[in-house]
């Protein structure tokens, strides 16, 4: 049986482009990098408030990337919806959803990571 989820991974082609991504428009920490034994170059990032983290994986071995549509995403709590779309539009990140506000009074929306990811964004209602 499972003790906890540690880490989810996610393979990319730019790996620098992807580090951009989300340390910088979504302020994620770097924790660590490495290289796995097969080769594959690892940088691992911590969202602040979180204990798992996410694996951005780079392996040129495995062919391109080719991300399917509505297959997977990270969503990620955000304090202010709008602020948050200011500063990633300024990075070249607008908004690819959204903003919607749910039943819940909760707000979301949706930016495109490098690569192709989806990235939910979530600002609870107060």
């Amino acid at each position: 049986m499972v003790k906890k989820l540690l880490h989810t991974r996610y393979r990319v082609s730019d790996l620098d482009k992807t580090i951009h991504f989300y340390s910088q428009v979504l302020g994620l920490e770097e924790v660590r990098r490495s290289q796995s034994g097969r080769g594959s170059e690892l940088v691992f990032f911590k969202a602040p408030g979180s204990e798992e983290l996410i694996e951005i994986c780079k392996f040129e071995g495995s062919g391109p990337v080719l991300v399917g549509p509505d297959l997977t995403h990270l969503a990620f709590e955000v304090e202010d919806m709008d602020a948050f779309a200011k500063h990633s539009a300024a990075l070249g990140y607008p908004l690819s959803d959204g903003p919607h506000k749910a039943s819940s009074g909760s707000v979301i929306a949706f930016v495109d990571a490098p690569e192709g990811y989806e990235i939910e964004l979530i600002q609870h209602a107060p």
